[in-house]
């Protein structure tokens, strides 16, 4: 089963913001290679917002340009509106394992709705969610 990751998706204020970014670019960056990134290849990049996993991207990739600069995290397109899950903001990526992903958003259900993720992590603390 393929490796997962999260990332902030950084001055991102909506899915909109953050699905015309990666459909212009198709990808992400990050400054080091992931120590287990051919397990990540198949797998989804989750994205946060707000302190709430909110979409993934599947991964198709890595890539380094020939300067050695920033390696690119390559990505397919659409992006996928998930379930949202509590999740505190972090510097660059973490793994995250197939069981601790959020399942995708049923077809019709709007993404819109989405609680702000301050107020999804209190409600897990109190056994709410």
């Amino acid at each position: 089963m393929p490796l997962n990751m999260t990332k902030v998706a950084f001055a991102c204020p909506t899915i909109d913001v953050l699905r015309q970014r990666l459909e212009i670019s198709g990808h992400t960056t990050t400054r080091y290679l992931p120590k287990r990134h051919e397990e990540m290849v198949g797998g989804s990049l989750f994205w946060i917002m707000d302190h709430a996993l909110v979409a993934r991207s599947l991964i198709e990739g890595f890539h380094q340009p020939e300067d050695g600069g920033r390696w690119a995290i390559r990505l397919a397109m659409p992006l996928v509106p998930v379930q949202p899950r509590a999740r505190r903001a972090h510097q660059g990526w973490r793994y995250l394992e197939e069981a601790d992903a959020p399942a995708d958003l049923a077809a019709g259900e709007l993404a819109g709705a989405v609680l702000p993720g301050k107020l999804l992590r209190e409600l897990a603390r109190l056994g709410l969610d």
